[in-house]
């Protein structure tokens, strides 16, 4: 899980581009709070490996992935079936997948990786 949000992160520097289309069109500095998500999960990719901040880093995720998924993704989703977009099914996806990462999140809560 470290691995992942880390990866993440980079590759909000690295491919800024690519998280555009998942914007919302009411969000204002598009391109900065890009900038802002990938430091934060660069940030809690390595808060992940420590024991002692594996827990905090976790709900911390939780708290990003349901805001997440509640002011980006479930409107956008909703917004592309009315509108017939072509990418209504990919946000479908989209959305099990963050469901995924919020139960994956949660198990790391309960302290069930622990690297020592």
């Amino acid at each position: 899980m470290a691995l992942l949000y880390f990866a993440a992160g980079v590759n909000h520097f690295i491919n800024p581009e690519f998280y555009l289309p998942v914007m919302p069109e009411w969000m204002p500095v598009k391109m900065f709070l890009i900038y802002v998500s990938g430091f934060a999960e660069l940030l809690l990719g390595i808060l992940l490996v420590f024991n002692h901040t594996q827990k905090f880093a976790a709900q911390l995720i939780l708290v990003m992935l349901v805001i997440f998924l509640f002011l980006i993704h479930i409107p956008q989703t909703i917004d592309f079936y009315k509108t017939g977009n072509k990418d209504f099914v990919f946000s479908l996806i989209r959305i099990a997948v963050q469901f995924l990462l919020i139960a994956w999140a949660w198990i790391y809560t309960k302290g069930k990786f622990k690297t020592d």
